[in-house]
Parts: C-alpha cells; sequence; structure tokens
C-alpha cells in the first residue's frame, strides 16, 4: 500500500536516498527557492512531478510546507527487523539504542528520531503493538530522520532487552522514583536508553529488564517532562559524555 510524505526535509531526503516514489507533488504558481530545490532533485530522479492546487495539501495533518510525495508500493525506504539488531549493534563503536515503551504520540516519536539522528544513535526499538509507527505525521515531525535511522519494530519488548542485553549493552531505565541522576551515569559504553509511554511511564516488565533506573532533575513544580524532551536531554547527555568530555 502507498504512503503520503510530507514536509520538505522528509522529501528531500527520500529524494537523495533514491527513495522508489511515485509522484510528488508541488503548488501550482510560483515555488519558492526550497520548493524549487526539490522540483530539482525529483527531476534530475526521474520522479513525476505534479503541480496541484494548494487546497489539495489540506490532506496532510500540520504544517506540510506545500512539499508531498507518495512512496511506491516497492519503495526502498531502509527497512530493519528484530534480526538486524546484532549486527547494528557489532558495527557501531559504542551502541547507543533508545527503547521505547508504548510511545503514542507521532508528534512525540517524531521528535525522539530527529534528536537520534542529532545524536548518533544506533536504532530506535518501538513496540508493535500499543504504540505509534512511522506514520506520515511522525516522518514529517522527523525532518528526515524517520528515513535515516533504524526503526526496529518488535513484538515483545521486554523480551528484545533481554537479548540486547546478551551482546552487551547495559540497559538504562528514565524514571523519577530514584536519587541516581543521570549525569551521575556513564553513559561511554554500550547502552540502552529506555523511554516510556505519555502519562504512564515505564511498564512493570519493561523496568525490571533494566540494569538502571535513573532520573533527570527536575528543579521546579512540574514532576516530569514531555517524553520526547526527556530524551533529547538523555541522548545529548550521552552525547556530551561520549564526544565532549
Amino acid at each position: 500500500m502507498s504512503q503520503w510524505v510530507y514536509g520538505f526535509h522528509a522529501v528531500e531526503t527520500l529524494l537523495k536516498q533514491g527513495a522508489s516514489l511515485q509522484r510528488v507533488w508541488l503548488p501550482r504558481g510560483r515555488l519558492n527557492a526550497r520548493q524549487q530545490k526539490l522540483e530539482a532533485l525529483a527531476s534530475k530522479a526521474g520522479v513525476s512531478i505534479e503541480r496541484v492546487a494548494r487546497d489539495a495539501f489540506e490532506r496532510f495533518e500540520g504544517v506540510h510546507q506545500h512539499v508531498a510525495a507518495q512512496l511506491s508500493d516497492a519503495s526502498q525506504v531502509p527497512h530493519f527487523g528484530e534480526a538486524d539488531l546484532p549486527e547494528l549493534i557489532e558495527a557501531a563503536e559504542s551502541p547507543l539504542l533508545v527503547f521505547l515503551d508504548g510511545v503514542q504520540d507521532p508528534h512525540n516519536l517524531g521528535a525522539i528520531l530527529r534528536t537520534a539522528d542529532a545524536t548518533d544513535v544506533t536504532a530506535v526499538i518501538i513496540p508493535r503493538h500499543q504504540a505509534v509507527g512511522i506514520t506520515p505525521v511522525v516522518r514529517k515531525v522527523a525532518c528526515g530522520a524517520a528515513e535515516t535511522i533504524p526503526v526496529i519494530a518488535v513484538n515483545n519488548l521486554a523480551r528484545t532487552m533481554d537479548r540486547v542485553k546478551a551482546l552487551g549493552v547495559w540497559l538504562i531505565g528514565l524514571a523519577g522514583e530514584t536519587d541516581q541522576l543521570l549525569y551521575q551515569q556513564d553513559l561511554r559504553a554500550p547502552i540502552g536508553l529506555v523511554l516510556g509511554a505519555e502519562g504512564s511511564g515505564l511498564r512493570r516488565l519493561t523496568r525490571q529488564q533494566c540494569d538502571f533506573i535513573c532520573a533527570l532533575p527536575m528543579e521546579g513544580s512540574v514532576e516530569s517532562l514531555n517524553v520526547s524532551v526527556a530524551a533529547g536531554v538523555a541522548l545529548y547527555e550521552a552525547l556530551r559524555q561520549r564526544k565532549y568530555s
């Protein structure tokens, strides 16, 4: 089944990767500089360009920038499965994984993928059920990162965490009910950061698989951060320790 991707960065990344696209939509009338750049990329790639009325883009949720592309059924967007995890971990100098325990909001997942791309994450692992997958909204918010970061959907997150630990990866769960701060944890080793769903946090079985439970410092009156913000703070602390300390 074909799928639409929208937003400048997401469509640009697909074109640069040589993904199989049925067509690219651009608005009728005068194009801005970014749209002209995309038109040139699509033309060079031999992808059909359709100029459509601006209200045609209203079918897409959020900020679409009047740019959209339809993936073909045979799209070559990289696909990763659980069987690829050992190879991905072995290939990384010091693997940095992200486990998301039932994140529901596509904006949160998209934002996490964007940060994961910026902080050299090896792979993001999500549950196949009762969690958001890679949707057009996720691709839009991720600004191309949904096409660059391996996202692996698994049937049983806790079981996958156990298998990853057997490969030498230490798992660090983020939760507020601990005195151990993430900043006190050595994040230079092969690690997997484990974040819970919006509101409910880490489930019991997921928490039990973690080697450490760490918190982010909270100096104000609120008790927790949005999951994508928490992921950003944690991933940049990992990057700081690994490359800037």
